[in-house]
């Protein structure tokens, strides 16, 4: 990949799919993270590796946020409204406004977000970017769950997500993640409603620069569901669908 093409899509990624993101690779600390309890008993802290992995034969996905909490914490559910914050995500592919919304949350321990996208594995755009990556999150007694979610960067709104899986109290345990629709955006599959980097990640280029930013002309108000897939009405086709599970998601507890 020349220098050109390169820097297009590192400055673009790193422009809009974390515009407005807290330093993107970073931890945000929680007040959980005080190992003594109101109740003065002290929690000891788990510290987990998770492997991240990009099983889609065609779609890019967003640096993904990883949250560590306690039952009852979710960034997403099935069947309900989509949050302004997961409709900035599933759109724009900015973490920001979610990772803002979580700190400081009583009942979150740990966030993490990822620093780099992680395209398919025989990466069509040559982009020389990785299909799968490992990420370092901490948990503790009651705060034993972990959700996830990144966008699946060559849709309106896609995003795949894990919602409270159980950590595991010893060894590894392997999870897979399904794509979901915030239904925020009407899937158009046109390039000029989708994030720039979705064409140079993928391998195409056309007329249609994107958008980084809600465009309430094609603006929904569902309830998330799961994704109902790439139908080819308009620039997406066959090359860029998938058939679910999107990800593989590797967890060990390290210590």
């Amino acid at each position: 990949m020349n220098k050109k093409t390169y820097a297009l899509i590192t400055g673009v990624v790193f422009t809009v799919l974390i515009a407005g993101s807290i330093a993107a690779g970073g931890v945000m600390d929680a007040a959980a993270h005080d190992p003594t309890s109101s109740d003065g008993a002290v929690h000891e802290t788990a510290t987990y590796e998770v492997v991240i992995t990009n099983i889609t034969p065609g779609q890019p996905l967003t640096p993904p946020l990883l949250v560590t909490h306690a039952a009852g914490i979710d960034i997403f559910t099935v069947g309900e409204e989509a949050s302004y914050e997961l409709k900035q995500l599933a759109e724009n592919g900015n973490s920001g406004p979610l990772m803002e919304s979580l700190d400081g949350v009583d009942g979150v321990f740990d966030v993490v977000a990822g620093d780099a996208p992680l395209v398919p594995a025989n990466d069509p755009g040559s982009t020389g970017i990785g299909h799968a990556a490992s990420y370092t999150i901490t948990a503790r007694s009651h705060h034993e769950y972990l959700s996830l979610a990144s966008m699946l960067i060559c849709t309106n709104d896609g995003f795949v997500g894990l919602d409270g899986i159980a950590l595991p109290r010893h060894g590894e345990e392997t999870v897979y993640g399904i794509a979901y629709d915030a239904r925020t955006e009407a899937n158009t599959e046109d390039f000029v409603d989708m994030v720039p980097p979705c064409q140079a990640m993928i391998g195409i280029s056309s007329e249609d620069g994107g958008t980084g930013v809600s465009n309430s002309a094609v603006s929904e108000n569902g309830v998330v569901i799961p994704h109902p897939g790439i139908t080819g009405r308009a620039d997406l086709t066959s090359a860029h669908a998938w058939t679910d599970p999107v990800v593989k998601v590797t967890i060990t507890l390290v210590e």
